[in-house]
């Protein structure tokens, strides 16, 4: 059985008692709900992924298309370093996951406008979420990014918080992008336009 991801639950339960009532009350919308319901569920699926572990290996944080790498700097960060951008369209798993090991030293919430997420200003204008870890080869910034469908960026995390390689953290619902700012002296290790899955796809690559 695919797993929902909590996040999704009472939206889909909404959508499902308005399913179950149209085919008492209105009969004729009933199929468009059915659907939608389908659409829901199957949009919040939360699969168990195999979590890569070897030492020095940075996993993406998001299932998508990579869409940007270049460099840029960001205060948390200190110094200019490489940024990664992952669009995550409505077909990708939006789950999101911590890309090393690391503790919770960031959280800025930021509002803004709903351009679309492959927009290249869309990292300065759009909703975001900081996340800022501390992790042994340096700090790590990932930045969730609402966009033009999605409408709600979720994210469980306290300053402090202690996160596992590939745990989950929160999700963006419906359409987004998550940017991954790779401490200096890892270097990235996927190209522009390639398919990622978060906690498996490696996107960076700590140099010895």
């Amino acid at each position: 059985m695919i797993k929902i991801a909590s996040d999704g639950l009472p939206v889909i339960a909404f959508a499902g008692f308005m399913f179950m009532g149209s085919l008492f009350f209105v009969p004729a919308i009933s199929p468009f709900l059915a659907v939608l319901t389908a659409f829901l569920l199957w949009f919040f699926r939360d699969p168990e992924r195999t979590i890569r572990t070897d030492e020095g290996m940075w996993v993406s944080p998001a299932d998508g298309k990579v869409i940007e790498i270049h460099d840029e700097y960001h205060p948390f960060m200190g110094t200019t370093v490489c940024k990664v951008g992952i669009f995550m369209s409505v077909l990708d798993v939006h789950v999101n996951r911590a890309p090393y090991p690391g503790v919770v030293d960031h959280l800025e919430y930021v509002p803004g406008e709903k351009m679309m997420a492959f927009n290249e200003k869309a990292s300065e204008k759009n909703e975001r979420m900081y996340v800022g870890l501390k992790t042994e080869k340096g700090p790590l910034l990932m930045t969730q990014i609402a966009g033009f469908v999605a409408r709600r960026i979720v994210c469980r995390l306290s300053v402090g918080d202690h996160l596992k390689k590939g745990q989950r953290f929160g999700m963006i619902k419906l359409g987004s992008k998550v940017d991954v700012y790779l401490p200096p002296g890892v270097e990235p290790a996927v190209a522009i336009g390639k398919k990622v899955k978060a906690g498996v796809s490696v996107i960076g690559v700590s140099q010895k």
